[in-house]
């Protein structure tokens, strides 16, 4: 998947960038799709609150939720295993039960889970791929929504079977959901990846044009500079 880890990472990095250059760094691996917003949201309530998806690779999904308004952290890690096989080496087998996932802080003043959910739906990957997605195969690829609590179970239950209902989508939205036992931060490396590595074909082909799809089906949500887990440290 990745152009600097093994000979699977290299052949996806240069398909990536043979596809680029014949598109056009506009056309994104998963294309966007305009829905509708969710019927049902959550309640308004006071202070950070935390969702937790997986669609893919981690570094797009990352991306797009640090280039969104009201986002106040978006951190890239591991979600459905244990502690214990929470490492990208590890992960990577398809053996751990782990999904790439991303851990979103969020203030629910400003932006609501409905909308988050919109988001990820939309622009940050395509819920119809089973165990994949663009170039990327294995359960830890898989999409995946790792509920905080009853009422975000219920919202995100409620949300799919309204875009199915829909068909809003070519196919069935494959996404589950379920609670989150566990969320650990992927190695430092991951973090911030889109925006330090622009130039990356995967990053390139896959994940920038998302960033833009945002922009453009997002404009009130979208943030032109990002909000990153090294400034957000920093601050702390």
């Amino acid at each position: 998947m990745r152009a600097s880890f093994g000979r699977l990472a290299l052949c996806a990095a240069a398909a990536g960038l043979l596809a680029w250059s014949a598109l056009g760094p506009s056309r994104a691996a998963e294309e966007p799709v305009v829905i509708p917003p969710t019927q049902l949201d959550a309640k308004e309530a006071g202070g950070i609150q935390t969702a937790v998806f997986a669609g893919g690779c981690f570094w797009g999904v990352q991306g797009v939720f640090q280039h969104t308004a009201g986002v106040v952290n978006a951190l890239s890690g591991y979600a459905g295993g244990s502690k214990a096989s929470a490492s990208y080496p590890l992960v990577s087998t398809g053996t751990t039960g782990h999904a790439e996932a991303v851990e979103v802080k969020y203030d629910p003043k400003r932006i609501s889970y409905g909308k988050l959910l919109q988001i990820y739906f939309s622009v940050a990957h395509d819920p119809t791929q089973l165990d994949r997605q663009g170039p990327d195969t294995g359960p830890q690829y898989r999409s995946a929504i790792f509920t905080t609590s009853e009422e975000q179970k219920r919202i995100a239950d409620a949300y799919i079977a309204q875009l199915d209902a829909a068909k809003v989508f070519g196919a069935p939205i494959v996404t589950k959901v379920g609670p989150l036992k566990g969320f650990y931060a992927a190695e430092a490396y991951h973090q911030d990846y889109l925006t330090l590595h622009p130039t990356q074909p995967y990053i390139a082909y896959n994940d920038l044009p998302k960033i833009e799809a945002l922009k453009k089906l997002f404009p009130t949500e979208y943030l032109d500079k990002p909000t990153l887990v090294s400034s957000v440290k920093a601050t702390n």
